[in-house]
């Protein structure tokens, strides 16, 4: 396992993505704890929720439960990162929705310290930028809880450039990551992965393996690989920042996911993906 850094963190270079975990086609609670182990297992130190990343209505926080039961079994699990958000919402009827007001970003954070079982939260992130909030005052409630002790570290997901650059100058250094839909299918987000290289920002791409196909299926044919290694490889090699977290719902996906970290594509490897 390669390992990267989220601001004074050193974390795998593949995370888990756990959100297939609790929503809809969701595994029962045996194969979910059971892929957060292998993951574990495989090296991954680095956990992404939410408290939204749930199916029902009432079961706001489903997967942060999941996550902390998971850890609690195993020994050494002080040394996971697991980064939860707050902002979002889930009625139940499959549809998500965004408040950023400075009063429910403190209570969601009150409410995943709950279920974590934490005294503070590793990585905190704005899940999305409520359009009806003005940016400064949702950033300014991660600052508050930063300077009140309730979240060591700061992030951001689902955020142009702007924003990232009026969050920094809010934050500072409690800033450390971004959390963007990055993937074979996506690529709009490419100022924003320039900008987080940069400002030395790590950068989660989530839904990193959406649009595999052509060249990443020719490329692991060759390498006797799968093509979800050869795209994490892919997302690795486009910056020191990348953190990859792919989501999984079995233990033998995150298995081969977190093996990406020991693949180093070529540059010729490289030059025929996007």
């Amino acid at each position: 396992m390669r390992y990267r850094g989220i601001g004074d963190v050193e974390v795998s270079a593949i995370g888990l993505g756990a959100m297939p975990l609790s929503i809809e086609g969701r595994p029962d609670r045996d194969r979910a704890i059971a892929t957060i182990h292998a993951a574990l297992d495989a090296g991954v130190t680095l956990i992404d929720t939410a408290d939204s990343y749930h199916w029902r209505a009432s079961e706001t926080g489903h997967n942060e439960v999941l996550i902390a039961e998971a850890l609690a079994a195993r020994s050494g699990s002080d040394a996971v990162l697991v980064a939860t958000k707050g902002g979002r919402g889930r009625p139940g009827d499959g549809s998500w929705t965004v408040t950023g007001t400075p009063t429910h970003l403190k209570n969601a954070c009150e409410g995943s310290l709950k279920r974590l079982g934490v005294d503070a939260i590793g990585l905190y992130q704005l899940h999305k930028p409520d359009e009806n909030v003005p940016w400064a005052e949702s950033v300014g409630a991660l600052k508050e809880l930063a300077d009140e002790g309730k979240i060591r570290l700061a992030g951001l997901s689902n955020v142009s450039s702007a924003q990232i650059l009026e969050a920094r100058e809010i934050l500072g250094e409690t800033l450390v990551s971004v959390q963007n839909e990055h993937a074979p299918a996506q690529l709009s987000h490419e100022p924003e992965l320039a900008l987080c290289t940069e400002l030395g920002l790590a950068y989660l791409p989530w839904g990193p393996l959406r649009g595999i196909g052509g060249e990443f299926l020719s490329v692991a044919e060759e390498l006797g690989v799968s093509p979800q290694q050869v795209c994490l490889a892919w997302l690795l090699a486009k910056s020191p920042s990348m953190v990859a977290i792919p989501g999984s719902t079995r233990p033998a996906t995150i298995r081969d996911s977190a093996a990406a970290a020991d693949l180093v594509l070529t540059a010729e490897d490289l030059a025929r993906l996007p």
